[in-house]
């Protein structure tokens, strides 16, 4: 008896998540067998993973059960780590087993990029999943507690983010919220507790819009946010960050790097070609080369030919890929043409904090509570996209104005 095509999506990410469900819909079960491959059973809002990390939501906010999206008795689930691809046998090695695949979709999302910054992984945390995240919570809050029992070092309760970039910008936001919560907690004077986003290039928020920026800056400046622009870090400490020509050492209790990701390492362990540690692929998402692998999400960069450099990296340019990736899988299964990704660009709002936000929406600039309403729209598609009205009313976000 013949067996049925093997689709493996490797990530439960955005993009994989995206991928696997419109492969249920649009296949029949005997068209293909689906397999999903995650590290856990669970998938995660990356992009509220700067929330957790400083305490304004729980972490079950951000998590989704993977079988509550993902019908097992539809889709294989398979909870391991990727270890590698081999292509020339079509199979993927896992951490505890192998599989073969006869088409596959890798969707492993990022890795943070310290940019080979002396000490950095060493001493600093990052922002890469929910257990990363949450243990930068319980670092900041333990920080706060120690200093209220000594109250000998005031660097204790100094957080020092590394990068002014997206994330970078969302987490001090979401710190300018937290922190005043932390100093009533603890009964300490607000003033002592210091929050310092250093940024190497000359502004903040690279790519954004002027008015943008200077409305981002001004808004946590005024909630107590000190800003380090055009000060490259030449070194992370225990201490903190060693910074500019000078040298400067600025000291801190809690160090966080946002600065930088990059795709998954599978893909250099695999043979692939990499352009600043991702695959660029062809139009139709598959990899150069490769007849049945997809390669989407933080793994791949998409070329917007008209301007000649690639699309941003983002959660929603990683969900439009997974609807070109599925339709271009059922093609492929039924000999059909396939299609090209087209990116349809809805905007960029970043988060300020619980009430403020800055961005533009089709074309159009939001500041403050709008665009912190916007925002949460933005965020509560995604979890209706997902899972519907139940998943919207069990992880939807409705935080008050």
């Amino acid at each position: 008896m013949e067996q049925n095509p093997r689709i493996v999506v490797l990530g439960a990410g955005y993009a994989g998540m995206m991928t696997t469900k419109k492969l249920m819909k649009q296949l029949q079960p005997e068209e293909a067998e689906i397999v999903l491959v995650n590290k856990h059973n669970y998938h995660y809002q990356t992009t509220w993973l700067h929330e957790v990390a400083a305490g304004t939501i729980n972490h079950n906010q951000a998590r989704i059960m993977i079988s509550d999206i993902i019908n097992p008795n539809r889709v294989r689930l398979i909870y391991d780590s990727v270890e590698e691809i081999n292509r020339d046998e079509k199979r993927v090695v896992l951490e505890n087993s192998e599989l073969s695949y006869d088409y596959l979709v890798v969707s492993l999302g990022f890795e943070t990029n310290t940019f080979g910054i002396k000490g950095m992984d060493e001493h600093a945390f990052f922002i890469q999943d929910i257990d990363s995240s949450q243990l930068i919570r319980e670092h900041i809050e333990y920080q706060f507690a120690q200093y209220k029992n000594t109250g000998e070092d005031d660097n204790q309760l100094t957080i020092l983010v590394g990068g002014g970039g997206f994330t970078g910008i969302e987490f001090v936001g979401e710190l300018a919220e937290k922190v005043p919560k932390l100093c009533k907690k603890y009964d300490i004077d607000r003033s002592k507790a210091r929050i310092i986003n250093v940024e190497a290039a000359p502004s903040i928020l690279p790519g954004f819009d002027t008015d943008l920026v200077a409305y981002a800056k001004s808004s946590l400046e005024k909630r107590g946010v000190e800003f380090m622009e055009g000060a490259k870090i030449q070194a992370c400490t225990e201490e903190g960050f060693v910074v500019g020509d000078d040298n400067e050492l600025i000291q801190a209790g809690t160090i966080v790097w946002t600065g930088g990701v990059t795709g998954n390492s599978v893909l250099g362990k695999s043979g692939f070609e990499l352009t600043k540690g991702k695959v660029t692929v062809n139009g139709d998402l598959r990899a150069p080369g490769e007849e049945n692998i997809f390669i989407i999400g933080d793994c791949a960069w998409v070329m917007n030919e008209k301007e000649g450099r690639p699309f941003p990296p983002t959660a929603q340019a990683a969900m439009q890929h997974a609807t070109t990736c599925a339709n271009n899988l059922r093609a492929l299964l039924r000999n059909e043409s396939l299609q090209n990704f087209v990116f349809d660009d809805k905007g960029t709002v970043a988060s300020l904090g619980v009430t403020d936000a800055m961005g533009t929406v089709f074309g159009n600039k939001l500041y403050g509570k709008p665009a912190a309403a916007m925002k949460k729209v933005v965020d509560n598609r995604y979890i209706f996209m997902l899972g519907g009205p139940k998943l919207f009313l069990k992880k939807g976000k409705v935080r008050p104005f």
